[in-house]
């Protein structure tokens, strides 16, 4: 696969919309059902026919090294829900083999040649690229600006005036994040806003979210000033990620260890998650995927596969998030995986706080642990009995109620190994292993 054929995720390809109404269009059109003829080109040309309410479909033409964005719609928004759409099918589907453009593809492309715009590695492009870059953090400045406004307001007002409010406030002004092309500060909004509902502690729990969101706010603000390791943190939470920077590349046989769906507030997205462990490099890695209204991620591993792979990792990711390359099945360990006590956990957390302050959780193996539930919430303790991490229950991926019996049950009182997500709240199990038997079972 070539450079220019490196589909973009789902998110950012919605990233790119002009507005929330743009982006809600367009993952409408992200499906195959409208589409016909569609291709794409080694080149970076992707096109096809979107049928629209009249009898003639509308061709659309994106140039993904821009991107430039062409569609016979009388749509005057850029791009518009036509252009999303094609990328949202491509994204997920791919279009196979690169083929030849129609001639009415070709046309435009030629035609942006011959006016020199944004030809890849020239001048314009890079002049043209600048110009974009400036243009959009002088929106999302704009947007933060808005923010810290509506944060102070919700201060002013006090906290417990947030019930009555309601969701829907919350949700204008992550529309307002959408238009300010801040994706990520978007989704900060939205969970901001959920946390009303969602039970008993909720104002001290809505406090240490409200000041991440500040925090996040004024290191956008104070960007020039930060290291370039914790610059790149803040690009990437803000959703204004520096796609120019390298990351790592390891190539290394890779466990999957866990994998679950989570769906945004407004039911319009999927986010898969995929948490692997190179067994030669001992690095943990989150492989993200996405699927718009209707349709699942594309990414399906089991749990216990074991992947040939290079893994390119995201700057800016506190060195989590990464992307597959060609995948090769490989013979699975025959050992459960080592697994470190629950102070090495919380240590390791820590530190890895230290390059993302945003960060919720870090991938650990525990082991060998005691799952002990009590009156006031299950714990996992140490087999010596040192030490112990509460529980989260009832979180997306694990941690249910029926997840914990299982572990229990696995565990039969004795220890066990358990893998999950250890963050600020506490553990949250996603697959255990019983002593001596390298088979994983995923808890849920």
């Amino acid at each position: 696969m070539t450079e220019h054929r490196v589909r973009p995720t789902a998110e950012q390809v919605l990233a790119l919309a002009p507005d929330d109404a743009s982006r809600k269009a367009g993952a409408e059109l992200g499906g195959a059902g409208p589409w016909s003829q569609t291709g794409d080109s080694a080149s970076g040309l992707v096109w096809g026919l979107c049928k629209g309410s009249g009898s003639t479909p509308y061709r659309t033409v994106v140039d993904v090294r821009g991107p430039a964005y062409s569609c016979s719609c009388p749509s005057r928004k850029f791009p518009c829900k036509h252009a999303l759409g094609l990328l949202l099918l491509w994204s997920a589907e791919g279009f196979g083999e690169a083929g030849e453009a129609p001639p009415w593809a070709a046309r435009w492309s030629a035609q942006r040649a011959a006016k020199g715009a944004d030809v890849p590695g020239g001048p314009a492009d890079e002049e043209g690229a600048k110009r974009r870059a400036e243009r959009r953090a002088a929106r999302i400045g704009a947007g933060v600006g808005e923010l810290e406004q509506r944060l102070e307001d919700v201060l002013r007002g006090g906290l417990a005036c947030q019930q009555q409010a309601g969701y829907g406030p919350w949700e204008e002004t992550a529309a307002r994040m959408v238009d300010a092309q801040a994706p990520g500060l978007a989704a900060r909004v939205r969970e901001l806003g959920t946390i009303p509902s969602c039970g008993p502690g909720w104002p001290a729990r809505m406090l240490e979210e409200g000041a991440l969101l500040h925090l996040l706010n004024r290191g956008w603000l104070g960007l020039a000033g930060l290291p370039q390791p914790l610059a790149a943190t803040v690009r990437t939470r803000v959703g204004f990620p520096d796609t120019a920077a390298e990351g790592e590349v390891v190539r290394d046989r890779w466990l999957v260890l866990a994998q679950y769906d989570s769906v945004s507030p407004d039911g319009r997205l999927t986010t898969r998650r995929t948490w692997l462990r190179g067994l030669g490099s001992g690095r943990p890695a989150l492989v993200l995927d996405f699927g718009p209204p209707g349709r699942p991620p594309a990414l399906s591993l089991p749990v216990g596969l074991v992947v040939e792979s290079e893994a390119r990792f995201r700057p800016g990711t506190a060195g989590l998030r990464a992307d597959l390359g060609e995948r090769s099945a490989a013979a699975a360990p025959d050992r459960v995986p080592a697994g470190v006590g629950t102070g090495a956990a919380l240590e390791a957390y820590g530190a890895a706080l230290r390059e993302d302050p945003w960060l919720d959780a870090w991938p650990v193996v525990l082991g060998p642990v005691i799952p002990i539930p009590g009156e006031r919430g299950w714990q996992l303790a140490d087999a010596e009995g040192t030490s112990a991490l509460p529980v989260i229950a009832g979180t997306a991926g694990s941690g249910s109620r029926s997840g914990l019996w299982q572990l229990a049950a696995l565990s039969g009182g004795g220890p066990v190994t358990v893998f999950g997500e250890c963050g600020h709240r506490g553990f949250t199990p996603l697959t255990a292993w019983h002593p001596g038997c390298p088979e994983p079972v995923a808890l849920g």
